[in-house]
């Protein structure tokens, strides 16, 4: 029961991060145009490519067995964006081709891989937090910290998900559930975790690695190319990747 109740307040917390980052979008009172939906593109495909690597691929070639680090982080890696083609497949042939390059399969895509990324974080913590129930407080300051770094970087990855969708014309209370339904994944998977532990510790460098690969195929796919089409795009997705990146290294 200590490790359910641990491990709900640990992920509580990180997705209370993600809400507060989606909540940005409020100050955004209304669409301003071509160029703030290709900055905040660029923006949030720099976070999300930095969270790929120092989030998800770094941390799960530690964990993989030696010798089969690679095989795991390839092989998850290749999953995770064969998963994203087949759901842009599945998009264009449901919707029609008209959108095969419109704004709405786009953000489709970057919620759908924003939230698989947000699962295997929310296990982490989830895992931590069973560990620390098990060991007692002396494994809860490393539990705490891991979810105070998770909770800070997931600020900026809320924020991923809302400022495109409004700059897209959805409403900003639409644009802030959505940015925050992202997390929501968190806290569930997370005391799925937690209760479940001998199942999930050995897979999380597959699962890691499938969210990596989900999201570097949206990034590439769908979201540089635009952002990428005037100069201060690419700048944009050159500061959400340092932004993410300094969190992640500083943080640990």
């Amino acid at each position: 029961m200590r490790s359910f109740v641990w491990a709900a307040c640990g992920t509580g917390f990180t997705f209370a991060m993600t809400a507060l980052g989606a909540a940005l979008v409020f100050f955004f009172t209304s669409r301003t145009g071509e160029r703030m939906n290709r900055l905040c593109l660029g923006f949030a495909g720099g976070v999300m490519s930095a969270a790929s690597v120092f989030s998800l691929i770094l941390p799960a070639m530690e964990q993989a067995p030696g010798g089969a680090a690679w095989r795991v982080v390839t092989a998850g890696f290749a999953a995770g964006a064969g998963l994203m083609m087949a759901l842009d497949a599945l998009l264009c042939r449901a919707q029609g081709a008209r959108l095969r390059d419109g704004e709405s399969k786009r953000l489709t895509l970057l919620f759908s891989a924003v939230t698989l990324h947000n699962i295997p974080e929310g296990m982490a913590v989830g895992l931590a937090f069973a560990a620390a129930a098990r060991d007692g407080l002396a494994g809860l300051a490393g539990a705490c910290a891991l979810a105070l770094g998770i909770g800070i970087q997931n600020f900026p990855e809320g924020a991923a998900i809302s400022l495109p969708l409004r700059q897209s014309g959805m409403s900003r209370r639409r644009s802030f559930a959505y940015g925050t339904l992202s997390g929501a994944v968190e806290p569930l998977f997370g005391v799925a975790a937690a209760l479940t532990v001998g199942l999930v510790a050995p897979a999380m460098p597959w699962l890691m690695t499938f969210a990596a690969g989900a999201m570097m195929w949206v990034v590439m796919e769908e979201m540089l190319p635009h952002a990428a089409a005037r100069r201060d795009g690419a700048l944009a997705a050159m500061l959400g990747y340092m932004v993410m990146m300094a969190l992640d290294v500083a943080l640990g």
